[in-house]
């Protein structure tokens, strides 16, 4: 079982690595056929794309936090996500 942290943002890389967060494989962008079934994969990923973890048996966890319209389209760093409240929840997707 492996556990991919997805994300091109150093800001959620450093948050997740100071909130104690492991992970085995961080990528910039997943190949969803490097996932497999039981594999656990975080990040904010578009729900087509969880869905087509889901359907490969994987667990998501989607980075979530509240985003002020004035914080949008710019680089958040580790402190401000912890400001903003960020954490991690599981969801599942499939599509219809």
């Amino acid at each position: 079982m492996t556990t991919f942290f997805v994300s091109r943002h150093p800001g959620a890389i450093d948050w997740a690595q100071r909130a104690g967060i492991a992970f085995d494989v961080q990528v910039a962008h997943l190949d969803p056929a490097a996932v497999h079934q039981h594999d656990t994969v975080i990040g904010t990923l578009p729900v087509q794309s969880v869905a087509q973890l889901c359907a490969r048996g994987a667990r998501y966890l989607h980075l979530t936090f509240d985003m002020p319209v004035d914080k949008r389209g710019g680089e958040l760093s580790a402190d401000d996500l912890t400001t903003l409240g960020a954490r991690l929840r599981a969801f599942t997707a499939h599509a219809a």
